[in-house]
């Protein structure tokens, strides 16, 4: 074993290892002191001093000496970042102050207008501090005495989720700040702001371990960030392979600084991991340069960025100009546009959904786009394929919506080859043979046999969505085999599995030995509860999950509230389920065919003798709140970053206060929350003159229960 000392970069001398060595407690200070200065030199500074081998054998030394003294054990020690602990769910922590959004400039002249307001306000343009903005997630990092003692994800901005824990196993994240930075805090306890991120090399490693296990692969590495570090065991997170970004201090009067580029330089001697690409400029021409560097360098980055962060370089200066509602007035972030690639379109295919709906959708080259490998994108219907005109061959233009879903945008014609033909939808169904049709004002074409294998998955795999029922761990993976097998048809067979013949599936797989893969007794204990937790969900999610025609969230809802149970929905007339707000004749017509085929009927008796609740309960009077929003309509629109929130969630939290929520804009719409990458009924809203109000906006509707005039 490598002694201390003995490698180059070492922070003691010869002289000093006789007593360390014969002084457990030095030893280990010691050893502490050593690892977290090589700590430091290879995650703020980039300039390893030893190799990874002689760094691993400091550790192990730590550890057994640690192991051997139990009495020396220390929280803030190198060893423990991680332990066995596995969490419950995640306790609620209060920032030190609120964590804002930022208000997004989507072009040059957006940027220009920022910058010439701060010119305005200042007299002259400031000195601003250029950052790249990292694509991951925030977290906030509280020190006291210099040591870690919490780690918060942003939640609301006031209040985020508890995950010590798990930062405590990213590795560049400091247990203890240095000794030589503790000078400039004015404080007992400061709290720091960051980025956890995922490289893109360990990003494509997770998805491709997951996609070799029959798991679902993450859509891009900010959402396999954000979902690493709200893990329930640690070890999970660990095993991640995430890095951070700090760049930002809660309060700045806990600490001598003068403004974020020297924060920063503070941050590095601190210990932690610093964004080595920033600038401070001085006029708008170097803002301009410095984005379009970063733009030009962004693929050649082992980690995401999304744009870049625009600082006045003064805390006076940003304390003099203060907040919005939602975001602070000093500051900006420069939006990169959509990344757009090209690559070959080598097919369209067609995808039979739930509801006999056939959707074409396009097979592509495999392509880079904004962080993770495309290789299909929906074409939604023939009339998109048409007004697109792709064909077969083409070279097309591929982007992510909102970073998130693959988009096709269209060909380029000049590359498109002699022999391309327009794209035609089959006469039949591809997975059945059945005909097809297309009903007279639908674009939708459909598959009129009910007894199609591919509806039949695509219903199990509804019903067990999280939206739905929530049958965790019931995967498409899982749900395949099942159908292939012939032990489930309908979603009634669900509730017929146990644990021992659920244990004994075969995956359709083998080992590397040539054994059949099962799916094994500890998966199939879990399936079996959830399976059991889901009899419970109530009626609105079971109308829901059932699969109806027309029949969304929203509508199930309204449905169950109204009638109450499956049997006086199953007794009403078209007339009364018209009468239902939002449903209308052509819904109506739907539920009332449905409720009227007796397959239907059938699976939907199994179920009830299966015991789920196919009644909705009435709401406890004593956990109701205040309807102060009855009678108001709201549609939620884009991603709601600040809070956090789902746009079911949300929706959730509306109706609890008496609103309804509606998934399209219309003249008697009340209001419009629109997040991030707000999309067509934002525009819709605008163009009807609907209220529009940002996510700063609706969290205070959730905190004063009362919406603006």
């Amino acid at each position: 074993m490598e002694k201390l000392g003995a490698q180059q970069g070492s922070l003691f001398d010869g002289q000093e290892l006789a007593s360390l060595a014969t002084d457990p407690a030095e030893r280990v200070s010691a050893l502490r002191r050593e690892i977290e200065y090589h700590t430091y030199r290879y995650y703020a500074l980039d300039a390893p001093e030893i190799s990874d081998a002689a760094f691993d054998s400091l550790m192990r030394e730590l550890r057994e000496l640690e192991a051997a003294h139990p009495e020396l054990a220390d929280p803030s020690s190198p060893t423990q970042r991680v332990g066995g602990y596995v969490g419950e769910q995640f306790a609620p922590v209060r920032h030190a102050k609120r964590m804002y959004s930022l208000d997004n400039a989507m072009d040059l002249d957006e940027l220009d207008a920022w910058m010439a307001r701060m010119a305005e306000a200042y007299g002259s343009m400031p000195p601003v501090c250029c950052e790249l903005k990292i694509d991951g997630s925030s977290v906030a990092l509280s020190y006291e005495g210099g040591a870690l003692v919490r780690a918060a994800t942003r939640g609301d901005g006031i209040t985020g989720e508890d995950i010590t824990a798990n930062m405590r196993t990213v590795r560049d994240v400091p247990l203890r700040l240095r000794a030589e930075s503790l000078g400039a805090v004015r404080a007992d306890a400061i709290e720091l702001r960051g980025e956890v991120y995922m490289p893109k090399a360990s990003f494509e490693k997770l998805n491709a371990a997951a996609e070799a296990s029959g798991k679902q692969a993450f859509a891009n590495p900010r959402n396999a960030a954000a979902g690493s570090i709200r893990q329930k065991d640690p070890k999970v997170t660990q095993g991640r392979d995430l890095s951070t970004f700090v760049y930002a201090v809660a309060d700045e009067a806990s600490l001598a600084a003068p403004g974020p580029f020297e924060l920063l330089s503070w941050l590095r001697e601190a210990g932690f991991h610093v964004n080595p690409d920033v600038a401070l400029c001085e006029t708008a021409e170097e803002v301009h340069a410095f984005c379009e560097r970063a733009l030009e360098r962004r693929d050649q980055l082992p980690y995401e960025i999304d744009g870049v962060v625009v600082k006045v370089n003064s805390f006076a200066q940003q304390a003099a100009l203060g907040f919005t509602a939602r975001a602070p007035r000093w500051a900006i972030a420069f939006k990169f546009p959509p990344e757009e690639k090209t690559t070959l379109l080598r097919d369209i295919t067609v995808q039979v959904g739930r509801t006999g709906t056939l959707t074409p959708v396009a097979e592509l080259e495999p392509v880079v786009v904004a962080g993770s490998t495309v290789a299909r994108a929906t074409l939604h219907n023939l009339d998109e394929v048409r007004r697109k005109d792709v064909r077969i061959g083409d070279t097309v233009i591929v982007r992510k919506a909102g970073d998130v879903i693959p988009e096709v945008l269209g060909p380029v014609a000049s590359l498109r080859p002699e022999n391309a033909v327009p794209w035609e939808m089959p006469a039949t169904c591809p997975s059945c043979g059945a005909g097809v049709i297309r009903e007279e004002g639908e674009v939708a074409f459909r598959c009129v046999s009910i007894d199609c294998p591919a509806q039949a998955l695509e219903r199990l795999e509804h019903w067990a969505s999280r939206g739905a029922m929530d049958i965790d761990g019931m995967g498409t993976e899982i749900i395949a085999r099942l159908v292939e097998t012939g032990r489930v048809s309908d979603v009634a067979d669900y509730y017929t599995l146990d644990e021992v013949e659920l244990s004994a599936l075969d995956m359709g797989r083998v080992s590397k030995g040539g054994e059949p893969i099962r799916l094994g007794a500890v998966v199939a204990k879990k399936l079996v509860a959830a399976i059991d937790e889901s009899r419970s969900r109530g009626l609105a999610r079971a109308l829901f999950g059932i699969g109806m025609r027309h029949v969304g969230k929203t509508t199930a809802e309204l449905l169950a509230a109204r009638f109450g149970s499956v049997d006086a929905l199953a007794a009403a007339t078209e007339e009364e389920l018209a009468e239902v707000e939002g449903v209308g004749p052509k819904i109506a017509r739907s539920i009332f065919v449905f409720l009227r085929t007796p397959d239907n009927l059938a699976v939907i008796e199994r179920l009830r003798r299966a015991g789920v609740v196919l009644e909705e309960a009435a709401p406890d009077p004593g956990e109701a709140l205040p309807q102060t929003l009855s009678g108001l309509t709201f549609v939620l629109t884009g991603s709601l970053t600040e809070s956090g929130m789902t746009r079911d969630e949300a929706g959730a939290r509306l109706k609890a206060m008496g609103a309804k929520v509606s998934g399209s804009v219309s003249k008697k719409t009340s209001y419009v929350i629109a997040g991030e990458a707000a999309g067509s009924k934002y525009d819709k809203a605008v163009s009807l003159g609907v209220p529009v109000l940002d996510e700063a906006a609706f969290l205070r509707i959730l905190e004063t229960g009362q919406a603006p005039e």
